[in-house]
């Protein structure tokens, strides 16, 4: 659930599992406090939120993706596009903030493509380059946003929001109901575009390292 839309303390991609060492917990976990008086500490927080898309009013979704009408093609990527998003997610890869708990494992060409399961939604340049994109993996009526990335040098401009805005009208209508996302709290970019859309954070969690 990893989303860096702007700079941050990093922690990068991986190609490989999350290192085991550190321990991920909820912030209200009554282990926290002892582990913290053992000599733990806190490495990094992260939260994950929820969206309701069953309700009929996406006015705020619906004003942040028009907002890149006329500046970018936001479409849905299909297999012809997975080079284009193993590039964008190469130069991207490093820039991802936090700690294991919003790690972001490096697309494969295997990850990178679109399928009924795992929707992907790309904004494209006037010249068809890719600069952002985000991955969702679908299960029924509810979804998870894997992660969302916009090239370094396009973000603050509003792209990130405006893609996720349309990913999520686009699963509203393919009759997704609820949607789950997350990041880590270095990112502030994330977390407001988050809020904008209308994402409750209902979960807080700590990263802890010896």
């Amino acid at each position: 659930m990893a989303s860096p839309y702007g700079a941050a303390r990093r922690w990068g991609c991986h190609d490989g599992p999350v290192p085991s060492s550190p321990i991920v917990l909820r912030s209200t976990d009554p282990r926290v406090p002892t582990l913290l008086a053992e000599g733990w500490a806190v490495s990094a927080r992260s939260w994950a939120a929820r969206l309701d898309l069953a309700g009929p009013d996406h006015l705020a979704m619906e004003a942040a993706a028009r907002r890149l009408d006329g500046l970018l093609e936001v479409r849905r990527l299909e297999q012809g596009d997975v080079p284009a998003a193993l590039d964008l997610d190469r130069v991207t890869c490093g820039d991802y903030p936090g700690d294991v708990a919003t790690a972001h494992r490096a697309l494969t060409t295997g990850t990178a493509a679109p399928s009924p399961g795992r929707r992907a939604f790309g904004a494209f340049e006037p010249d068809g380059r890719l600069v952002g994109m985000t991955y969702v993996d679908v299960d029924g009526t509810t979804a998870e946003v894997d992660f969302t990335v916009v090239a370094g040098e396009r973000r603050g401009r509003g792209i990130g929001t405006g893609l996720k805005a349309a990913s999520m009208l686009a699963l509203a209508r393919d009759g997704v109901a609820t949607v789950r996302t997350g990041g880590s709290d270095d990112n502030t970019a994330i977390v407001a575009a988050n809020e904008a859309l209308g994402f409750v954070v209902d979960e807080r969690w700590v990263t802890l390292r010896r």
